[in-house]
């Protein structure tokens, strides 16, 4: 294992390795992905694996939660050392922990399901880095707070569906923690008192229409290692024990060490 520190170019903390469990056909890049879905065929299944059918919308999900964790990790390290509030600082806490949770459960399930992930969050998310980027002192924790109470309050209703809908345990396993994770995300945002309801339900159900390039997270380039959030030393997230759905024997994973809290 060769691993780097999280640094401003997204290059993260990489892993290299891990051979596919199954032996389909490479599933295609997802071609639309962001805060809108804008496929219409969601429904259509393009994979038959031993966890159940895989459609567009289930392969699409696991993207998502894949690419809001690379840039939401990273805004999380920022607001360690941005943050002027308490409760801004436990909500970065929060960010670092529970996406670093979620990553592994992607990393764990994409390969068994054939699902390429990307290395880097769209257009669009590197946006949202950049903004909170530029911002100091109290503007800072009110732009981190609407931002991500926005942003989590959009990938909420697709997790239920996701939930709701999917016949792949695998994908049902993920939606599960998703679902913890992201209401939890979404509590300490509000426990900042910044939120301003108004304004961020309206950018939550009226997002602006986007070219589908700003929305994709870009595929990696062949070769490149793949990008691990690292755990912080004592996180109270834990990926999901998929051990009796796959029959390996739970894997028992000691926290590495504490990444720098720098933008990606």
């Amino acid at each position: 294992m060769r691993t780097v520190r999280f640094s401003r170019n997204a290059t993260g903390t990489l892993f290299v390795g891990g051979a596919l469990a199954l032996t389909l056909t490479a599933l295609a890049y997802p071609a639309v992905l962001g805060l809108n879905t804008v496929t219409t065929s969601q429904s259509r299944v393009i994979a038959d694996t031993r966890w159940g059918p895989l459609t567009e919308g289930d392969r699409d999900f696991v993207v998502k939660v894949r690419a809001a964790g690379l840039w939401e990790y990273p805004v999380g390290q920022m607001g360690l050392r941005q943050g002027t509030s308490k409760a801004v600082i436990t909500a970065s806490r929060h960010l670092v922990d529970g996406h670093a949770a979620l990553d592994a459960t992607c990393r764990k399930i994409a390969p068994l399901l054939n699902i390429t992930l990307p290395n880097q969050p769209s257009p669009q998310q590197q946006g949202f880095v950049r903004t909170l980027a530029s911002d100091s002192g109290k503007k800072f924790d009110t732009d981190f707070a609407n931002i991500l109470r926005m942003t989590h309050g959009s990938i909420f209703n697709t997790i239920a569906k996701i939930r709701s809908t999917t016949k792949n345990s695998l994908v049902r396993a993920l939606a599960d923690q998703a679902n913890d994770t992201v209401l939890d995300h979404m509590e300490v945002m509000e426990k900042t008192g910044l939120v301003d309801f108004d304004q961020t339900l309206f950018q939550q159900t009226t997002p602006p229409k986007l070219p589908s390039s700003d929305l994709t997270p870009p595929p990696p380039a062949p070769g490149q290692p793949q990008v691990v959030l690292t755990p912080p030393p004592n996180p109270t997230s834990t990926p999901v024990d998929l051990s009796a759905l796959t029959g390996e024997p739970p894997t028992t994973t000691s926290p590495g060490p504490a990444p720098t809290p720098t933008v990606g």
